[in-house]
């Protein structure tokens, strides 16, 4: 926990959070769900002339969980201490449950404050953290069920093709499973937009029953599909290690673990060849770091779920990283809302480079006033 702080030391003054909804460009899909927008809770820490930036992805509600639940608690703390404010948050909210909805708004307080710290120091958050890699990869993730064949290829072919990202995943799985012969066709086309040089990835979102993933998977890997992403529900650890010892690509999943012993469970339970975890759902930077840890442990690597600008500087300060996520929707509104975001050069992210403080972002005003949700 936090200790007593020192006279003349920073304290975090302010805890305040806004939620922006934005229209996705074209109607969305996965395996088990569909969308038509995206909302952004943004939260903003002070202390002493500085004010960090940290965000999830989830309901408007969030930012309701911030201002009532979690403000008070980290107001007054030590500013150099995210992991102690962490601890404080996850404390506070005992009897309100932290999985999910309360998580993702630990996760944005979190990722505020490590953003605050930084800025105090007067460092780029990936050498407040410390770089164990300089080069983060990212992979292109979009590839939605709604698209048609044309959309899809369009996708893939500026992210191979124009901007240089080699490695790419689609989405499959349709109505929860049950238009396997379209995912067949989806992944056939797929790997002839990239050619047969880029890696190709699919996810399920947990769409497939387990003797239906495992049947699939000499179909994947005829296809040269390398990553197959929740081929079952993440909740089915028996499963995702039966479709695991049935598949050449590699198994991972863990993007809605929150918690430590989620993550061990997962490992433990010879589930996933690669974890995924990500930090605005798992608490955090704190949160994400902690998994990262645990991954290393079990001789596996990592991969970021989403929000790639965060994860670019969360992913560069441990060594089992494999890949950060940029996906469609999130690259879409970090670019359109931050000045400072950062763009992929030959599939490649690159945080702090410009010597930038804290995440490098600047909220612009008037591109996400537009989409605020009044409460």
């Amino acid at each position: 926990m936090n200790a007593v702080p020192a006279v003349g030391e920073p304290l975090i003054r302010t805890v305040e959070a806004v939620a922006y909804t934005v229209p996705t460009d074209a109607p969305e899909a996965d395996g088990t769900l569909a969308w038509d927008s995206t909302t952004l809770v943004l939260v903003r820490a002070g202390s002493d002339g500085a004010t960090g930036l940290g965000y999830t992805y989830g309901a408007a509600a969030t930012a309701r969980v911030v201002d009532e639940l979690l403000a008070g608690v980290v107001t007054g703390l030590r500013a150099w201490d995210p992991p102690g404010a962490n601890e404080a948050m996850r404390r506070a909210v005992r009897n309100a449950g932290f999985p999910g909805l309360v998580a993702r708004a630990v996760s944005a307080v979190d990722i505020a404050l490590w953003d605050l710290k930084a800025r105090l120091l007067g460092l780029p958050l990936v050498d407040l953290l410390g770089a164990g890699i300089r080069e983060v990869p990212v992979y292109g993730s979009g590839g939605f069920t709604t698209y048609t064949t044309e959309r899809q290829d369009r996708q893939l072919r500026d992210w191979v093709h124009d901007q240089g990202i080699p490695r790419v995943k689609i989405k499959i799985g349709e109505s929860w499973g049950r238009a396997e012969q379209r995912d067949r066709e989806r992944i056939a086309a797929a790997r002839a937009s990239i050619g047969d040089t880029a890696e190709l990835y699919v996810d399920a979102n947990g769409a497939y029953t387990r003797k239906q993933a495992s049947r699939l998977a000499p179909f994947l890997a005829d296809r040269g599909v390398t990553w197959f992403e929740e081929p079952v529900s993440s909740d089915d650890l028996t499963g995702l290690a039966m479709v695991r010892a049935a598949a050449t690509a590699d198994i991972a999943a863990g993007e809605y673990g929150c918690t430590p012993p989620y993550f061990r469970r997962m490992i433990d339970s010879d589930a996933v060849d690669c974890l995924q975890a990500d930090a605005t759902r798992c608490g955090g930077i704190t949160g994400w770091l902690r998994a990262a840890a645990l991954a290393e442990a079990a001789g596996l690597q990592i991969s970021a779920h989403c929000a790639p600008h965060v994860h670019a500087h969360a992913g560069a300060a441990v060594t089992n990283l494999r890949h950060v996520e940029g996906f469609h929707d999130h690259v879409g509104i970090e670019q359109r809302f931050f000045d400072g975001a950062l763009h992929p050069e030959g599939g490649i992210l690159r945080p702090g480079r410009s010597g930038s403080l804290g995440l490098g972002l600047e909220l612009r005003e008037e591109a996400a006033g537009h989409y605020r949700v009044r409460r």
